[in-house]
């Protein structure tokens, strides 16, 4: 395998160098002397700023674009062998290296690189930690899977020894990290076009959590199912969290303000008791704030700035995120995309001052669709309405017989009534219809539904 030298620069090509990840690691390169270049299907305010900060980016990717004095090309799962750059690389020889190896290696150059993994809240979670960071003067470098406004993005690049990254399960890319300190929020079904079953999915996080050292430590949540499988056999230091005291840090006596916002008092092992509250609703917060307060014990930094920055975070884009008001109803916008994050959005909406529920779900490739079908049904089903758009191939194509009638089908099977419509516009004209004031309009998916909120707001 390749190697990056960081006390040699070199060229550095990067196919997709858009994507929320990639722009972040370019970055990251750009600031320690490496040329970079890159190509993308369009400009974005991503590709933009590379080119502000020096990097070299093509739009459409063609063979031309690879030249032979390229080091290094750097690409992701979803680039395909039949990709033109690909088959160039192929031609001229030049070594590659995925997102996931890269990511692994740049780790290593610092001396206490942070994992944060999960199947759920390594974004927002990631983001929290920032925030104690930053507040604590720590000068992080930060690499977020979503744009973090305090950071103007979703990069910083800082001068200390601490790298804060997430950990992502999905190929396994995880396992070419290289951290000194791992979390690890849950394990749950996900990802099933690429592994098998739950019992694939643990023997991966469980390969993740054995890469960390005999003097690194991994934060995980007790809770998850048989947790000291997972942990039994590890040589760095063990801490969890959970519900109750048989965990090493558990919540006490939570409430909820007027805009579902948590408070609570957090016990620790040891009698040390502080109480915490966070601006960004629903209890699953409350126990991705417990991995964040875990992380920043262990780094020595204080309650007071723990606190104090938890009570400032007000979360990153697309997760419970308010747009804006129109006729009267709120317009909130979720990247939720699996039943469980569904169902912990719509649980926070209820401690969200409103009338009625709407929840405009754009359900995201066929696989997951087809695999969580009945599960999403039950978890939409805690809204009052429930409107489907069409679903989001991304990567995939349609080749399972599924589609959002399906999911529609299964809705109204548990008595439930459920709208589809094939077009965002068609969407957008029954919620202006539909939706009356002091209703609370939720826009959810990881595709582009964020657009018909946006619509809506500009009507």
């Amino acid at each position: 395998m390749y190697q990056i030298n960081f006390n040699e620069p070199v060229h550095i090509y990067f196919i997709g160098i858009g994507g929320i990840s990639m722009s972040g690691l370019a970055e990251i390169l750009l600031s320690e002397g490496f040329r970079v270049s890159g190509s993308d299907r369009a400009p974005s305010p991503l590709t933009g700023r590379l080119e502000e900060l020096g990097a070299a980016v093509y739009y459409g990717q063609r063979e031309e674009n690879l030249t032979s004095d390229i080091d290094v090309v750097v690409y992701t799962s979803a680039i395909k062998p039949e990709n033109p750059e690909m088959a160039a690389t192929d031609r001229l020889q030049i070594p590659l290296l995925t997102r996931a190896q890269l990511l692994g290696q740049m780790m290593q150059n610092y001396k206490l690189p942070i994992a944060v993994s999960g199947t759920h809240g390594k974004t927002t979670t990631t983001s929290m930690i920032s925030q104690i960071l930053l507040e604590n003067n720590s000068d992080p470098t930060l690499s977020i899977g979503g744009i973090y406004k305090p950071i103007g993005g979703n990069i910083r690049v800082g001068s200390s020894d601490l790298f804060v990254t997430e950990a992502c399960e999905y190929t396994n890319s995880f396992l070419s990290f290289n951290p000194r300190i791992s979390i690890i929020l849950n394990i749950e079904e996900d990802h099933l076009d690429f592994f098998k079953d739950i019992e694939d999915i643990r023997r991966s996080f469980h390969a993740f959590a054995r890469l960390l050292p005999a003097g690194g430590t991994l934060i995980i949540n007790g809770e998850i199912a048989s947790c000291r499988e997972l942990t039994d056999d590890l040589t760095c230091k063990v801490i969890t969290y959970g519900s109750s005291p048989d965990f090493d840090y558990w919540p006490k006596d939570i409430t909820y303000d007027a805009s579902g916002c948590p408070s609570f008092h957090l016990m620790r092992a040891g009698g040390k008791e502080e109480v915490f509250s966070l601006k960004v609703p629903g209890e699953h917060n409350v126990y991705n704030a417990m991995a964040a307060i875990a992380l920043a014990d262990l780094l020595g930094i204080p309650d007071a700035v723990t606190a104090e920055a938890l009570l400032h975070y007000g979360g990153t884009d697309r997760r419970f995120e308010y747009k804006g008001k129109v006729n009267g109803f709120t317009v909130i916008d979720d990247y939720a995309h699996h039943p469980t994050e569904i169902r912990a959005t719509l649980l926070a909406a209820e401690n969200y001052p409103h009338r009625k529920t709407w929840c405009v779900f754009q359900p995201h490739t066929y696989t997951r669709t087809k695999a969580f079908l009945s599960d999403f049904a039950r978890a939409l089903s805690l809204a009052d309405e429930v409107v489907l758009a069409d679903i989001y191939a991304a990567r995939e194509k349609d080749t399972l017989g599924i589609s959002s009638q399906t999911l529609q089908q299964e809705i109204e099977n548990l008595g439930h009534r459920c709208y589809y419509f094939p077009s965002f516009e068609e969407i957008e004209n029954f919620l202006m219809k539909n939706c009356t004031k002091d209703d609370l309009l939720i826009t959810m998916g990881a595709g582009d539904v964020v657009k018909i909120g946006e619509n809506l707001l500009r009507k």
